[in-house]
């Protein structure tokens, strides 16, 4: 079950991850598609080549929200806006680590849920990111305290475990 769901996510880059990784790029300075389908397989060591049926489309939904701006040279770069959304998915990528951080520790019981809990967090994410630009600041903004309260249970209930005892599974 396990090495069935790790082929399937190892095989396949996240969906969600393409629209990140173009704004995480355009973050560092501007660039034509081709330069980001360069960079992409550059970073991945070849790994993954995404094709330009899905970058420039990709690029067109960004302009289109107001994530980025296409410059006078052809370049793309990221606007006030669309560094605000990559701020946002940086706060919420901080989190989920430090939550599977503590599940991590929790022995086998931890990784069997951890394994789950990646799974549903991939299609969580994977909606948030599609859906960020359309969600008001009070809807960001409430989405960000629900998961800090999560975090805080979670912290508060690994202080309470003694350190070093792992749960054991029969």
């Amino acid at each position: 079950m396990i090495s069935d769901w790790l082929q399937r996510v190892g095989s396949s880059i996240p969906r969600g991850f393409s629209r990140y990784f173009i704004l995480e790029t355009l973050k560092k300075k501007p660039c034509t598609g081709k330069e980001i389908i360069d960079t992409a397989v550059s970073q991945s060591g070849g790994k993954w080549k995404p094709s330009p049926g899905l970058i420039y489309p990709l690029l067109g939904r960004l302009l289109d929200d107001g994530l980025i701006e296409e410059t006078r040279d052809g370049k793309y770069q990221i606007t006030k806006k669309g560094r605000i959304v990559s701020e946002d998915l940086e706060a919420l990528d901080k989190i989920v680590k430090n939550q599977l951080d503590v599940i991590f520790r929790m022995g086998n019981v931890g990784k069997f849920v951890a394994m789950d809990l990646i799974e549903r967090m991939s299609t969580i994410g994977n909606s948030l990111s599609s859906n960020m630009p359309h969600m008001t600041k009070e809807e960001t903004q409430r989405y960000r305290r629900f998961l800090e309260s999560e975090l805080r249970k979670i912290d508060a209930s690994s202080e309470k475990r003694p350190q070093g005892k792992e749960i054991k599974v029969n």
